[in-house]
């Protein structure tokens, strides 16, 4: 699964460049340490054939729905089957996205003693998660975009620590996906495979991220030995 996430760039212009998208793109954006289902992040998305950044939140809610109730129970989205579920199969076929991030959170040992684990890059650029997005009427006149990650199982890096993990799209086969022409299924889902084994690292980091109010630079310290 994937239940926490970090995006650590330091200002909005150096994200914008590397994920291809106008400067003006996050005025507003702010380096997250520990991003938790149900918060705001941000998604990409292809509108009329470029790059499109939009704010969304957390957690699938999908188009007709009453209230958000259901949200919680779909941050994430199995590939195996997310063309076929009633709660992500019309955004599979028409509203797919990428997540930014640069690295996420799993965890080891004993409920009393959990270690996490930060999965990243070790030349420290962005992961871009496979993701969908719906958009709903939060209240009259007020439409809230919602997203959830599509998950795979697990390389032999990932599987020390949980079976399954985010589906991660190299740049070139992300416009591929959002493409909202798309339509082959088949063709879609060949991209939902495991991130190849030596793309990411595991460096332990401090037991503060398992709470969601902690959000700062230093739940990334080292915490123990790194695992390639």
């Amino acid at each position: 699964m994937c239940g926490r996430f970090t995006i650590t760039r330091r200002d909005g212009n150096s994200l914008a460049a590397e994920l291809g998208v106008p400067a003006d793109s996050f005025v507003d954006y702010r380096p997250r340490y520990n991003v938790a289902p149900m918060q705001k992040h941000f998604i990409v998305r292809i509108k009329y054939e470029n790059r499109e950044v939009i704010p969304a939140r957390w957690g699938l809610v999908k188009s007709g729905a009453k209230d958000a109730s259901m949200a919680a129970k779909c941050i994430n989205a199995r590939s195996e089957t997310v063309e076929a579920r009633p709660a992500f199969r019309d955004a599979f076929h028409k509203r797919r996205c990428v997540v930014p991030a640069d690295g996420f959170f799993e965890w080891t040992g004993p409920k009393t003693a959990r270690q996490p684990a930060w999965f990243h890059r070790d030349d420290g650029r962005l992961v871009l998660f496979a993701g969908l997005y719906e958009a709903w009427q939060k209240e009259p006149s007020v439409w809230e975009t919602t997203f959830t990650i599509i998950t795979t199982t697990a390389n032999a890096v990932v599987g020390q620590y949980h079976d399954r993990m985010p589906v991660i799209l190299a740049d070139r086969d992300a416009d591929d996906w959002m493409d909202p022409r798309a339509a082959d299924a088949l063709a879609l889902k060949r991209l939902l495979v495991p991130a190849p084994a030596d793309l990411l690292i595991a460096t332990p980091v401090s037991p503060k991220i398992n709470n969601v109010r902690n959000d700062s630079p230093e739940l990334l310290e080292p915490a123990g030995q790194t695992l390639h």
